[in-house]
């Protein structure tokens, strides 16, 4: 009976303000325009927004009140009492309420929370661990209005652009929901809603906070000299940049192509005469989430091996197309009926020069071959550390976090346990976390975390380093025989790193060896 209720919902909801529309006609419907991209708006007043924006300015501004409230308490040892509390468990209290008041605050704060949640140049590192539980999950809003959207945004009524549509959503974020529905054409596909007046509601948050920063800045000792005020606006360019789901869809494109070649892999179509800024229309995907590990053993695949898949997707992500997606949480991926491995959701992705590729590996290796003078050197490369600040005062204490972490072996090394250890010192000591690499460390924290869930012996470097030397190999061998040609052939000026080239050379001869050495045992058991 009520599978029947639910099957006549759907089909309501599809006919409403619709009449006989065939399935010609339905393909051939015009691509939304996307003229009405969000923006963000750096110059958005608090006033203007009768009572109820001062009501919403009010609590944003008292939530952050109590919170430095609390925090001062804390340093006048107002707190402490107890024998066994230590610092670490005071801060740790601070975080997950910190945390449990952006999650009240609504998209916006959830957004800051999670982007800020690999930032140990921002907060410590109990901040860090309890912003990281943060999720993206709040209440569905009004389906009526989720419907009114659509139609706006694609200029059709509902009845016109799908056969049918589920009444309710199947999932919900602070940014938009998600409903499965079908086409004219057959297609079952996945239509996802941004939130009403989302662009507008962020604007208005942003501009409070930017009130706030700058009057925090009358304290360079609370806030020590970080510029909040700069911090918001990279934010904003992030989030507004996520909003816009015709970028989104161009970012699922670009990683379809980008493994065109790669047949484990699946990128789900994208439906652009059913999408447009606020509306992204595409095929639905079944399968089974990478999580769902008894399920998925029962299917016949194993779950280490789905981890190694994806690492290695990564590692090409990373260091060969410069591209990335930046939000690989289980939700995110799904293991097809067939196998392949599916990627959803492109709103958040990162991008990486060539130059920042080539200082990626060489701190990968640098680690690999425990060579703490290179990775403080990396550190420096990678601009963690400001060109202000006197290096021989912070090298020694770099050297010092390293050497006691390389007494592990290579399996044994979490990249995110090695993350939270450099965070103590980045927050302690005058170093930065450049906003260009947030993602990348985001990205793979998250995907140790799944790895380790999937596999208890999962190691992301374990299974980075054959990877990371075929890449090095081939793109740094192009690079020294380009230059090569340039030098002799054309007398181009330029020095050529010989000791680079033959450590080069020596990785590529151990690399093939080891190939070959594990071909002929494998020929002769």
């Amino acid at each position: 009976m009520a599978i029947a209720e639910k099957e006549a919902a759907v089909q309501i909801l599809a006919n409403q303000n619709f009449s006989a529309l065939n399935k010609s006609e339905a393909q051939f419907l015009e691509v939304a325009s996307v003229a009405n991209v969000a923006h963000y708006d750096p110059q958005a007043q608090i006033k203007g927004h009768g009572i109820r924006g001062w009501f919403r300015a009010g609590r944003i501004i008292w939530t952050f009140a109590l919170y430095h409230l609390f925090v001062f308490a804390y340093h006048r040892g107002w707190f402490v009492g107890k024998k066994d509390e230590s610092e670490e468990k005071h801060l740790q209290w601070q975080g997950q309420w910190l945390s449990r008041q952006l999650l009240k605050l609504g998209p916006t704060f959830i957004k800051i929370g999670q982007s800020i949640s690999t930032r140990a140049d921002l907060l410590p590192l109990a901040y860090i661990k309890e912003l990281s539980k943060l999720q993206d999950n709040v209440p569905a809003f009004s389906n009526d209005v989720a419907m009114q959207i659509i139609e706006r945004e694609l200029g059709k009524p509902i009845g016109a652009l799908f056969a049918e549509i589920e009444p309710e959503p199947i999932a919900a974020a602070s940014l938009g929901q998600v409903y499965r529905g079908r086409l004219y054409s057959g297609e079952t596909v996945a239509i996802k809603v941004q939130r009403p007046d989302l662009e507008k509601t962020i604007n208005f948050d942003i501009a409070v906070l930017r009130k706030i920063a700058r009057f925090m800045m009358r304290f360079p000792q609370v806030i020590r000299g970080i510029d909040w005020e700069g911090i918001l606006g990279e934010f904003a360019n992030v989030i507004f940049e996520e909003m816009d789901y015709v970028q989104e869809g161009q970012n699922a494109e670009t990683f379809r192509a980008n493994f065109r070649k790669w047949n484990e892999v699946y990128v789900p179509t994208i439906y652009w005469s059913h999408s447009s800024p606020r509306v992204l229309t595409m095929e639905f995907i079944g399968g089974l989430k990478v999580l769902e590990l008894q399920a998925l053993r029962e299917r016949g695949t194993n779950p280490p091996d789905v981890i190694k898949l994806i690492a290695k997707t990564y590692l090409k992500q990373l260091l060969e197309d410069g591209f990335f997606h930046a939000d690989p949480h289980p939700g995110n991926l799904r293991v097809m009926d067939d196998g392949r491995l599916a990627f959803f959701d492109f709103g958040m992705v990162g991008r990486i020069t060539p130059k920042l590729q080539s200082q990626l590996i060489d701190a990968f290796f640098h680690i690999v071959e425990k060579d703490v003078k290179g990775l403080t050197q990396d550190l420096i490369n990678l601009e963690f550390l400001a060109t202000t600040v006197d290096q021989e005062i912070i090298k020694p204490v770099v050297e010092k976090l390293f050497t006691d972490y390389f007494n592990l072996k290579l399996g044994e090394i979490r990249f995110k346990e090695l993350t939270y250890e450099l965070a103590e010192v980045i927050y302690e000591y005058p170093f930065r976390i450049p906003p260009h690499f947030t993602y990348v460390m985001r990205a793979i924290m998250t995907l140790e975390g799944i790895g380790i869930a999937m596999d208890p012996n999962f190691s992301f470097f374990d299974v980075a380093k054959p990877y990371a030397k075929e890449f090095m190999i081939r793109r740094e061998g192009k690079t020294f025989r380009d230059l090569i040609v340039r030098k002799l052939i054309y007398g181009e000026e330029g020095d050529i790193q010989w000791g680079k080239m033959w450590k080069l050379a020596k990785i590529a001869i151990r690399s093939y060896w080891d190939e070959f050495v594990a071909k002929t045992s494998g020929a002769t058991q």
